[in-house]
């Protein structure tokens, strides 16, 4: 049987506010266990909430930014269930009324295919504690320092139909947040998580199948595994004459597998109602323009920009823009050469610098080289100072700080021959010593043409400009 798969995901953003969604207490993350939570984040007896004015910016600029409605009222709900690390028994979150509703997000994927995946709400909550498991056996401990942390939970439609397309949207998603400057993007420290929701029904059918939930997968790796693996793992449950049971599930990266949590409960099952100790939000239409005159450039206007303004690929347009600072960066490089090629700032960016950042794991920030002087050597390339080639020398020798790009060439002697007496003088000697290799190249052989090139780059211990000695040898080979 052909079966259709149906992905929605539920995306917890972490929002970048200094203290907590309804009290004063801080959000930095690392700090000692239960040392960040405060008697409102706990709940304690007369103790009063007040909503964080700046997560409601954020949430109104993620809304205005994904073509969604932002609603003039919202209402914070209470959201009731008893786990050890929510300790007030409910968690306070928007329900019925959200602040954010009914939008989209355009994706790329594969072969450059787009699609326009619906976001159907983002509603502002607070995050529960953490329970730690591994640090105590045979017993559980519990952080709190989360506790009141405020998050934007980003609900999309059920639009998504592979795994491919679940990780599209979630770096889509990511790009977005972090362009925004509301979310820091950090997977790693849980500010990014996303949970997803995955069921199959076979092709043609108009009803959803039962869907199970995948909870807090923290990478975009494991999303894809986490999503495979669960559609393998329904379409052999059914293909056996079994039925899909609806649950919470959890990614077990070291053994490759989800793992049945709980059965999955159902909105009813929490109980909502309005939280009486806070009044709902209401928004103007005069402070909704004000926040979107602070919209900055979005990852899709400056992948636009980037295509043509600077004549690059979509491909390459998409990998540049993906993250901010590494859009920030190529611009900058390009500036530095003043616009000359701006294609050939493409290809190193994302050929050299990032190789050489995957390969040492290192993000863009914390790169040895500079755009400047990554910008610098690409001007040396182009004023035909140096070739391509001596050009990755030199990129090593700034990755280990080993002075700026005229220096190194300087003391490495490194700059190009381009004097036309030298390296004719090369190629003569050349032509002499391989005389059986030149009567093979006039007898018709053009594959020996590359073979006398590296002589004559040998010879010239690689400096020798590229173009000249191809020019200049390919008119003494046909000479007669």
């Amino acid at each position: 049987m052909q079966w259709e798969v149906i992905i929605g995901l539920e995306v917890h953003a972490q929002l970048k506010t200094h203290s907590k969604i309804f009290s004063g207490a801080p959000t930095a993350f690392g700090a000692p266990p239960n040392t960040q939570a405060c008697a409102i984040d706990l709940g304690m007896p007369g103790v009063l909430p007040v909503l964080n004015k700046e997560a409601v910016r954020m949430a109104t600029l993620f809304g205005l930014a994904t073509h969604s409605t932002v609603a003039h009222r919202s209402v914070f709900a209470r959201k009731n269930y008893f786990y050890p690390d929510l300790p007030k028994g409910y968690q306070i979150s928007q329900y019925e009324l959200p602040i954010v509703h009914d939008g989209y997000l355009d994706i790329t994927f594969g072969d450059n295919q787009t699609k326009r995946i619906g976001i159907t709400r983002a509603h502002l909550e607070e995050d529960a504690g953490k329970s730690l498991h591994e640090e105590f056996p045979k017993q559980t401990g519990i952080d709190l320092n989360r506790a009141g942390t405020p998050l934007l939970e980003i609900v999309s439609e059920p639009d998504l139909r592979s795994a491919q397309e679940a990780v599209a949207y979630l770096k889509a998603l990511h790009a977005l947040v972090c362009y925004l400057e509301i979310c820091d993007g950090n997977m790693q420290e849980g500010s990014f998580r996303c949970d997803a929701n995955v069921s199959i029904r076979p092709q043609g059918e108009s009803k959803f199948g039962t869907r199970t939930e995948t909870k807090n997968i923290n990478s975009f790796r494991f999303v894809e595994q986490a999503i495979n693996y669960e559609i393998q793992r329904q379409i052999d449950v059914l293909e056996g004459g079994g039925k899909i049971t609806q649950q919470t599930m959890l990614w077990d990266p070291a053994k490759q597998q989800n793992r049945p949590m709980r059965d999955k409960e159902e909105a009813n099952d929490y109980r909502y109602f309005p939280d009486p100790d806070l009044l709902p939000v209401i928004l103007d239409e005069a402070y909704i323009q004000q926040v979107k005159s602070t919209l900055p450039e979005l990852p899709s206007q400056k992948k636009e920009r980037f295509q043509q303004e600077y004549g690059l690929k979509p491909y390459d347009a998409t990998v540049l823009t993906e993250h901010k600072a590494l859009a920030a960066y190529y611009e900058a490089v390009v500036d530095a050469i003043h616009k000359k090629d701006p294609k050939l700032a493409a290809n190193w960016v994302m050929g050299e610098l990032l190789g050489a950042l995957n390969k040492a794991n290192l993000d863009i920030e914390q790169s040895p080289v500079s755009a400047n002087d990554l910008g610098q050597l690409l001007a040396r390339i182009l004023d035909n100072t140096i070739s391509g080639k001596i050009a990755k020398t030199i990129f090593e020798a700034l990755w280990a700080k080993e002075g700026h790009v005229d220096e190194i060439i300087e003391q490495k002697g490194l700059k190009q021959v381009t004097d036309f007496s030298a390296i004719e003088k090369a190629i003569d000697e050349v032509i002499a010593a391989n005389a059986s290799q030149v009567a093979e190249y006039r007898a018709g052989k053009d594959k020996v043409f590359g073979f006398l090139v590296g002589q004559v780059m040998k010879a010239t211990k690689g400096k020798a400009n590229p173009a000249q000695v191809n020019e200049l040898l390919k008119k003494k080979l046909n000479e007669t």
